[in-house]
């Protein structure tokens, strides 16, 4: 008679993932401190997971920072997919998006279903909809009030898991 553990045998053929989205203000003050915790919070979630995707928003100092780190630690790991989730399907945001590419700052994007919703207000819902698909919050939110803090709360409310790397930066 033979037995077979099916569980172990599950364990090791699930592939482990996460998804990390960023909310940040667009002025920061200490961009390479920023982009150094960013990478060693992003590093530390790759030794955890087998693969990674990134939602990026592209709008602002934080998002670009991010994007920047996410560049460079896909030239170190294969398991990272960046997605640029963008708020607006016009020809202007599809020429954004194909530089984007052309630098290799994402790998695609993609268009959450906010189509319904009026142009003033898709960059909050592109935002919301980043905050609930994502398993790790990285921000950057240092006052109560704005985009990035709305962003935060919409996490919070969604209970993910949240690191806002001003607690980290201001502590040094």
């Amino acid at each position: 008679m033979y037995t077979v553990s099916i569980k172990s045998w599950y364990t090791t053929m699930v592939e482990v993932f996460m998804t990390i989205a960023f909310a940040g203000h667009s002025v920061i003050p200490d961009i390479n401190g920023v982009k150094a915790v960013v990478k060693d919070l992003i590093k530390e979630n790759i030794v955890e997971s087998e693969s990674i995707t990134i939602f990026i928003g592209g709008y602002g100092g934080f998002d670009k920072a991010c994007a920047d780190v996410c560049k460079a630690l896909k030239e170190e790991y294969d398991n990272i997919e960046v997605v640029y989730v963008t708020p607006y399907l016009t020809i202007s945001e599809q020429e954004k998006i194909k530089q984007m590419q052309y630098l290799h700052l994402c790998d695609s994007s993609i268009y959450p279903p906010i189509e319904n919703t009026p142009p003033r207000f898709a960059i909050s819902k592109r935002n919301e909809w980043m905050m609930t698909n994502a398993d790790l919050v990285i921000a950057y939110v240092n006052h109560d009030y704005g985009g990035a803090y709305a962003s935060l709360k919409v996490a919070r409310r969604k209970k993910k898991k949240i690191i806002n790397i001003c607690d980290i930066i201001c502590s040094r």
